[in-house]
């Protein structure tokens, strides 16, 4: 059960709790709300109302209890878990397992796997930092706590949580190296496709050949942004489509279910222990493998 606490610095001296509270101890608005009516505020042990206010020394403690939401249930599907701690975990997603459930898809997702890993505790809620299409392996942070969520999302396309991409890519791009800076917008509003389009949300995505090989580029991305789809349309835009993207691209029968790309390293800073997390996931044989076999688009 999610509980805070602070002790109250000089410069809160005659605040109110909500300063402290959304202010250094990072809670979000929503988090705010279920201290205030549904948890407990307590001052030097004392229970307390919103409206209180704060002195110099005093220790603030803010218990908010998880949000009820149905459970999930329980898929004992092999994951390999880099990181773990009381707050998040660092997991590699297979692919092609989608990343969450819904209306939509209902068969085994890594948030059933997640569940299962943690021995399917009471009141879970399924909390993934970043997402990962169907299609995409690799590396994803996925938190234990709503303010741990609610820290590191804030984190998200700075430099203090940086993701790096392994591509498999048809044709070769026309520079080693560079940054494709492409604006991104839906192609119609029925439609899950995006497209390059002038009236788009800006997009960039920084990249590195790395190798070349039986017409097919092993190209490194970083992103500036995180628009959805970004680097398979960043990268078909440029007639490099990932190879065996069915949506950019044209299906692999060697790839069932997924295209060629990997979320391959993540580096973060731990709001909650202060420290850096640094973790690499290798290029899955069946795309190393992708460079070593003959094109069939050739």
């Amino acid at each position: 059960m999610p509980a805070y606490e602070l002790i109250i610095p000089q410069e809160l001296d005659g605040a109110a709790i909500r300063k402290a509270a959304t202010g250094i101890m990072g809670l979000s608005s929503r988090q705010f709300k279920r201290c205030k009516f549904q948890g407990e505020m307590r001052l030097d042990g004392e229970l307390v109302h919103a409206d209180a206010r704060l002195h110099a020394g005093q220790r603030l403690w803010l218990y908010a209890p998880e949000r009820d939401v149905p459970q999930p249930e329980a898929r004992e599907i092999p994951l390999t878990v880099y990181y773990e701690d009381e707050h998040l975990l660092i997991v590699d997603k297979p692919a092609p397992l989608p990343s969450a459930s819904s209306q939509r898809q209902t068969g085994a997702t890594l948030e059933n796997a997640v569940y299962a890993h943690l021995g399917c505790p009471e009141g879970f809620v399924y909390r993934p930092v970043n997402r990962l299409d169907k299609g995409t392996s690799g590396l994803m942070v996925v938190a234990k706590e709503a303010h741990a969520q609610h820290l590191l999302q804030k984190l998200l396309h700075t430099d203090q949580f940086q993701r790096t991409y392994l591509a498999v890519a048809e044709g070769t791009l026309p520079d080693c190296e560079g940054c494709i800076d492409l604006p991104i917008a839906k192609e119609d509003a029925a439609s899950i496709r995006r497209i390059v389009h002038p009236d788009g949300k800006e997009a960039r995505s920084f990249y590195k050949v790395e190798a070349v090989a039986n017409g097919r580029s092993l190209i490194r991305l970083k992103l500036d942004t995180g628009r959805t789809h970004q680097i398979r349309v960043h990268l078909s835009a440029l007639g490099c489509s990932i190879c065996g993207d069915f949506l950019y691209g044209t299906e692999l029968p060697e790839l069932p279910g997924r295209f060629a790309l990997h979320s391959t390293a993540i580096r973060l800073w731990h709001p909650l222990k202060n420290c850096w997390l640094t973790y690499e996931s290798p290029l899955p044989d069946a795309l190393a493998a992708l460079l070593t076999t003959s094109n069939h688009n050739e």
